[in-house]
């Protein structure tokens, strides 16, 4: 099983630009281009928030016609940057018809692997929670398919990385959010958005990672007192394949082209063997 992982889009109003700079709706859509262009084709597209910039009604619908043009089935999740009552009108097509609550969680046992998505929004906040109702959820969700392999996905990341301004808005009180997930040893990963770079962690006895962002990257600055930048680094996605074999195994997809692809060549003192 394939499934391709995109997330915090950002998209705006046409004719304007996210942060007065990021092109952000061209960028979705090459991204988009380079998705159908992926060979094997993924098998499920997740995205894990930040859909839009703002929340606002023409942003969803300018999503809605990008997400229309892939072949295979997407689920979405919101991130703080999405407003739960738009999205749920632009993009309801995209959601369970039986959603319980003002959460938009959702589980898609359709597949070899089964993915649950957590929404961790708090509106007119950054940071992201799940409260008890939502962990209870989440512990009978996974109690109902104890042998499953299991990807949960979120907007904000349950763990610190180091960069101190989205540490700030992180998934608060992660701890219970961890007790939950390594009471469940069939969740292969926690996959999320929010912080704009690929980072990977040992997790709840697991393993935690974040895909880069398709539109603009977050500065990629260690130190205690670092200021909230972004960069135009290039933008990309992640690829998780899944196998008995090998479990999940994730690669990072960058979306614009590169030069290439080239064959290799070995210098007659390559010290391995020759083909």
């Amino acid at each position: 099983m394939l499934i391709c992982q995109l997330t915090d889009l950002h998209v705006v109003p046409e004719g304007t630009l996210a942060y007065q700079r990021v092109p952000a709706n061209q960028m979705v859509a090459r991204a988009i281009d380079r998705v159908l262009a992926l060979d094997p084709a993924p098998d499920v597209v997740v995205v894990t928030g930040d859909l839009t910039n703002c929340g606002r009604v023409e942003e969803y619908r300018i999503l809605k016609d990008q997400l229309a043009r892939l072949k295979q089935p997407v689920f979405v999740i919101p991130g703080n940057h999405d407003r739960r009552e738009n999205l749920r009108q632009g993009l309801g097509h995209l959601l369970p018809r039986d959603l319980d609550g003002e959460r938009l969680h959702q589980v898609v046992d359709d597949f070899p692997v089964r993915l649950v998505l957590l929404d961790t929004v708090v509106p007119g906040h950054g940071h992201g929670e799940l409260g008890e109702a939502c962990l209870d959820w989440l512990e009978a969700r996974l109690a109902d398919e104890p042998r499953k392999p299991t990807i949960v996905a979120m907007h904000h990341p349950p763990f610190h990385c180091g960069i101190g301004h989205m540490d700030r808005i992180a998934l608060f009180e992660p701890g219970r959010f961890a007790a939950v997930i390594a009471r469940h040893p069939q969740v292969e990963r926690v996959i999320c958005g929010h912080h704009h770079r690929p980072i990977v962690v040992r997790f709840a006895g697991t393993i935690a990672s974040i895909s880069p962002s398709l539109v603009h990257q977050v500065e990629l600055d260690l130190g205690p007192e670092a200021d909230g930048m972004f960069v135009m680094e290039p933008p990309a996605f992640q690829l998780h394949r899944w196998t008995e074999a090998t479990g999940l195994v994730s690669h990072t997809a960058y979306v614009d082209p590169a030069e290439g692809p080239y064959p290799f060549t070995d210098e007659p003192d390559y010290p391995g063997k020759l083909a």
